[in-house]
């Protein structure tokens, strides 16, 4: 299967999705730099949306922070802000469009009975088709899958190039539906991205595995499939991606000008030495004026400054 959807809009639609587990990181101000950047320098919008669709790992205040650390380093957003935790309807609708074309089955399986199962590129189990035909005698569905058929999918992505997946042999039938309720990320971001018109995703490369999974979905309920571009992941002196977990240091007492500037030569796009000397609106002029996708560096990784 190749990735190819319906034609895009002339008018560039981007976004800025992050999870409320905690403060915004250097990292994360990679991921929101890059996507507002790509989006103003076309002329279009920039959206702004809380993934907050895993609620066990949504931390009381931390959505609210984000927002209030965006503002204090000069981002405005288009529109309201979208929360998924109040998008649960529209993620019910598009899991009905895909049972009643039969890509959706009832699996048993637990996470115990799945830890023997061999691994996918992003780290995940490889669903080994237990319930496929059908669930064991005597037992009851706990969550719900898509049921993938096998063939290659591929795109072009702008930073880190073509990228081909046999999601049926990497990755298996894969979760939609959590056995706790919850509507799993990867149909959530695809459900979003639609009905909010998004024509190009600019993230992280850490969900540079998740891309192919994405497209399946898009292309399974008509969606238009946007162009992508996966940044550099900024790591520490160890090579772990900067997060809560590594520890990695939150942005809220940072000049935001400097800060902004080493965001900028992080994304190779080689800022004047004394530009931030020159204060935060001279940044976002410079930023805006002189972004380009080609200087990106084509990388997976790459230490951040202050962590090499």
């Amino acid at each position: 299967m190749s990735a190819e959807g319906r034609a895009a809009p002339a008018a560039v639609i981007g976004r800025f999705a992050p999870s409320p587990s905690g403060p915004l990181h250097f990292g994360s101000l990679v991921a929101a730099l890059g996507s507002c950047l790509s989006a103003r320098s076309q002329g279009g919008q920039w959206l702004l949306r809380i993934e907050d669709v895993d609620t066990p790992r949504s931390v009381p205040g931390a959505a609210e922070g984000i927002l209030r650390t965006l503002e204090r380093f000069g981002f405005e957003w288009d529109g309201s802000v979208v929360w998924q935790s109040a998008r649960a309807a529209a993620y019910r609708d598009a899991l009905a469009r895909l049972q009643a074309a039969g890509r959706i089955f009832g699996c048993a399986c637990t996470r115990k009975e799945m830890a023997d199962s061999a691994l996918a590129r992003d780290g995940t189990r490889r669903y080994p088709g237990t319930c496929r035909d059908g669930l064991p005698p005597g037992r009851a569905a706990r969550a719900y899958r898509l049921r993938v058929e096998p063939g290659t999918l591929s795109f072009d992505d702008r930073v880190q190039g073509t990228i081909a997946e046999d999601v049926a042999a990497d990755v298996g039938d894969f979760v939609l539906l959590r056995a706790d309720g919850l509507f799993a990320y990867q149909l959530a971001v695809v459900v979003d991205d639609a009905e909010a018109g998004v024509t190009e995703v600019v993230r992280g490369a850490d969900l540079l595995d998740s891309t192919c999974r994405q497209i399946l979905l898009q292309r399974l309920l008509g969606y238009l499939v946007p162009a992508y571009a996966h940044l550099p992941v900024a790591c520490n002196a160890v090579g772990e991606k900067l997060s809560k977990q590594t520890l990695a240091r939150a942005v809220d007492g940072a000049e935001p000008a400097r800060l902004l500037t080493d965001v900028l030569d992080f994304l190779g796009q080689r800022p004047p030495p004394d530009l931030a000397a020159s204060g935060l609106a001279a940044v976002w002029a410079w930023a805006r004026e002189n972004w380009s996708m080609d200087r990106v560096p084509r990388q997976r990784t790459q230490p951040a400054p202050g962590y090499a």
